[in-house]
């Protein structure tokens, strides 16, 4: 079974003017697969995405190399690359991880969080819960990371902001931008979250950051189920 990249999925013509490019076609990639675009035992070919993504070839075949170092692809003798499989665990796993860092910047950060903080972190909340209104994809998967990680700065752990942002490269952010209702419950979420670390509560605070991602969890296995992906 062969899969390119899906036509809807272009729009990184502007990719070709980055230095990383590689980097971000991994990415854009690895959402696919994590998403259940293309699915485990579908090939991704070298030509056809590099064609989809208006790129040339070379920068596939790094983002290729790095996915299978991931353990997301696998290179098959003579056909090329496809897509490795993928658990309910694996899915479960990984929003564990990512729980667990968050967890801990957030209640290291209801600490040292100011008045200006605070609001700072409500305007952005308000922000994205315009752009949930108005169902502007791509502003609310920008306003979701920077009301996270203004208050991940706030907890002064940098290794532990590399490790979470290195764990959430396998959350398709896309997924969850592109859903209204999970738009709605993140705004709620976060009005949740400033209200208990302004209240200086770091259980309520930890207990809502988990909660956070035990909802992620569930909406994408939910969504790969109705896909077929483990059937």
């Amino acid at each position: 079974m062969s899969a390119s990249v899906p036509s809807s999925s272009r729009g990184l013509g502007a990719l070709r003017r980055r230095p990383q490019l590689s980097d971000d076609v991994a990415s854009h990639v690895r959402g696919l697969i994590m998403s259940g675009s293309i699915r485990p035992g579908d090939f991704v070919r070298l030509d056809e995405t590099a064609a989809e993504l208006g790129v040339s070839v070379t920068p596939v075949r790094e983002a290729l190399l790095t996915l299978r170092g991931e353990g997301l692809v696998q290179l098959v003798p003579h056909r090329g690359y496809v897509v490795a499989p993928l658990d309910r665990t694996d899915i479960t796993d990984l929003f564990w991880l990512q729980s667990e860092i968050a967890q801990k910047l957030a209640v290291r950060a209801t600490g040292r969080t100011d008045p200006e903080t605070i609001a700072e972190l409500t305007k952005i909340n308000n922000q994205l819960a315009r752009a949930v209104s108005d169902g502007d994809v791509e502003r609310i998967e920008t306003l979701e990371f920077t009301f996270h990680r203004t208050l991940n700065l706030v907890a002064n752990a940098s290794k532990l902001s590399w490790f979470l942002l290195s764990a959430t490269r396998y959350t398709p952010a896309r997924f969850y931008s592109a859903a209204p209702e999970w738009g709605v419950e993140a705004v709620a979420s976060h009005t949740r979250l400033l209200a208990a670390i302004t209240a200086g509560d770091a259980v309520a605070v930890g207990a809502e950051t988990r909660s956070h991602f035990d909802d992620g969890a569930q909406r994408l296995v939910a969504h790969l189920e109705t896909t077929g992906m483990w059937d």
